[in-house]
């Protein structure tokens, strides 16, 4: 039977309890470690060498999709009751709103390094240290809306700019690409700064801290912008009936994405699936 994702405003008391109790029982096993390293190694980008999976490429969608499952997965062997919530961020867009209680998970850092100190996660309670990272910081960091050059959250017609292409995406398959629903989500931009960030890549550099890189599984929203971002793709199939990801096949040998990307029936590295496998989840879980 499928589960539910809700809403992450709409969570109980007790349902936060038992949300941050199981990620902290996930961090002190050493396994939440292992997603963030999963993470740092496959974040290549458009201008180094190899296969992109998780950003920058058509595998975006599918790829966050799985390691949301396996995180799930492992939250709910501590507690089966457990789903990974989603924060709309067209919705609530404060720095004291949802998801940034006390009770959940904290709120921005302090002016002089962005360190959390409130909530559950932060370095001072002895449950959080940062140990997969790109940088030697040990705390988590946040600097939410951006105190020194602020941004706005992307909102509800932001979203609407990317669901309405009935594409999912299109050549040349990376950050510049300005057709397809994948890039216009994931949010590369054409130009420099904020205004080149849309959507998903804008709602971590509202975050900032350690939401702003390859390591940013470290801060826990990360789950919540990501179930999301994963449920704008449920909502684009439904808008956009028989669409399928792209591409369908591999690029032609000897082509500049030759090797860089991977086609629907393709495996999706480091797991044995594919983004064929992974399009209908609806037997798994769903959306509040």
């Amino acid at each position: 039977m499928a589960y539910t994702r809700k809403d992450v405003s709409t969570l109980t008391r007790a349902e936060k309890r038992r949300l941050v109790a199981a990620l902290l029982e996930v961090k002190r096993s050493g396994e939440y470690d292992e997603f963030v390293r999963i993470h740092i190694d496959f974040y290549v980008s458009d201008g180094e060498d190899g296969l992109r999976t998780a950003h920058m490429a058509p595998s975006f969608l599918p790829w966050h999709r799985r390691l949301l499952l396996d995180l799930e997965q492992a939250l709910q062997r501590v507690d089966a009751s457990v789903t990974v919530p989603y924060w709309d961020w067209t919705k609530d867009r404060g720095t004291t709103s949802a998801p940034w209680t006390d009770d959940l998970l904290g709120g921005t850092g302090r002016p002089s390094d962005h360190r959390v100190t409130t909530g559950p996660f932060a370095h001072a309670g002895g449950n959080w240290e940062i140990k997969e990272n790109v940088t030697d910081t040990e705390y988590l960091t946040r600097d939410l809306g951006r105190s020194r050059d602020p941004i706005e959250l992307p909102t509800a017609s932001d979203l609407e700019w990317a669901l309405k292409d009935s594409g999912y995406d299109a050549a040349p398959w990376d950050s510049t690409t300005g057709k397809g629903f994948r890039n216009k989500l994931e949010g590369w931009g054409s130009g420099r700064g904020s205004s080149s960030w849309r959507n998903h890549n804008r709602v971590h550099r509202w975050v900032g801290g350690a939401m702003v890189g390859g390591a940013s599984v470290n801060d826990p929203v990360f789950w919540m912008v990501h179930a999301f971002v994963d449920l704008q793709w449920t909502r684009w199939q439904r808008r956009h009936p028989g669409a399928r990801y792209l591409p369908a096949e591999p690029p032609a040998p000897g082509s500049a994405q030759d090797g860089r990307i991977v086609a629907r029936h393709e495996r999706l590295p480091p797991w044995d699936v594919t983004p064929d496998e992974l399009e209908d989840v609806s037997g798994i879980y769903r959306y509040a």
